[in-house]
């Protein structure tokens, strides 16, 4: 335990072991507080630290145990494409002029 004394500023020193921390403070009632160093998460990535996105990262990773990485045949790829793009050309519709 240690024990600090608050400065007429309204500030506690706690030491250069911390400086440039973020730390989360919580009242939890009158002079009582916890202290607890963290980390700050932009708001623009706290859509990250949500259930879906947790259970969409975790279904990812379950793909990627059940299918490991294989080197592609760079040939058949692009013999693949082109007859996707081949079929796609044969059900478009012709518009009457």
């Amino acid at each position: 335990m240690i024990v600090k004394s608050v400065g007429t500023n309204g500030q506690i020193t706690l030491g250069k072991e911390f400086a440039g921390r973020l730390v989360m403070l919580e009242q939890i009632e009158p002079g009582v507080w916890t202290m607890k160093l963290g980390q700050f998460i932009p708001d623009n990535e706290k859509w990250l630290h949500t259930s879906e996105a947790k259970a969409a990262l975790d279904e990812g990773l379950a793909w990627a145990a059940r299918n490991p990485a294989r080197e592609t045949n760079l040939d058949e790829l692009e013999a693949s494409i082109r007859d996707k793009r081949t079929a796609r050309k044969g059900t478009k519709r012709k518009v009457a002029a």
